[in-house]
């Protein structure tokens, strides 16, 4: 709370604290919704130019996390339609490879690199509706209820949503990697 504050009176130091603490949010709210880890870091970079330009109207530091969400949130939404006019097709239709480095925060994945390449294109084929709460619980670790609040969900429709998201990736991953069939 103290580094919100500090951040909103202009520290470069606590705003650099924040983005070092809540980048790995921000990145997974954004892969969450748009669901292609190749445009997460240039979402990212117009998030937190919106963070900066909004931050001194936060008037509740300890409500930053569920403000950063809706920020980046709306931000990967508004990418997302702007990619799918610019490209006049639906961005599920784009295949790139997924490449190893700092986006969709895969510190979080501590698996290796060919299994962490098709468990990425197997969230990136989940529908969003699946995509964004497995995003928040798995790679951010968020709470069914913090999940729940977030997306204005009861939290027996997140825990649904989660075991589908889970279910497809299963299905999806079946003969390309090995798993114990406790996901």
């Amino acid at each position: 709370m103290a580094t919100v504050t500090e951040a909103q009176r202009g520290s470069r130091e606590a705003a650099d604290r924040l983005v070092r603490e809540h980048d790995g949010l921000v990145r997974g709210v954004i892969f969450g919704v748009v669901g292609r880890a190749q445009m997460v870091d240039d979402i990212a970079q117009q998030v937190w130019a919106q963070v900066w330009q909004r931050l001194p109207g936060l008037k509740d530091p300890r409500r930053l996390r569920s403000w950063l969400y809706t920020v980046a949130r709306n931000a990967a939404i508004d990418a997302g339609q702007s990619a799918r006019r610019r490209q006049g097709v639906a961005l599920d239709a784009v295949a790139e490879p997924v490449r190893d480095g700092p986006q969709v925060n895969p510190a979080r994945i501590t698996i290796g690199g060919e299994v962490r390449e098709e468990l990425l294109r197997a969230i990136e084929g989940l529908p969003a509706l699946y995509r964004e709460p497995f995003v928040l619980r798995h790679m951010e670790d968020w709470s069914y209820a913090e999940i729940g609040e977030l997306l204005g969900l009861p939290v027996e429709t997140v825990e649904t949503r989660l075991v589908r998201a889970r279910r497809q990736l299963r299905e999806a991953l079946r003969g390309k990697v090995e798993h114990d069939g406790s996901a």
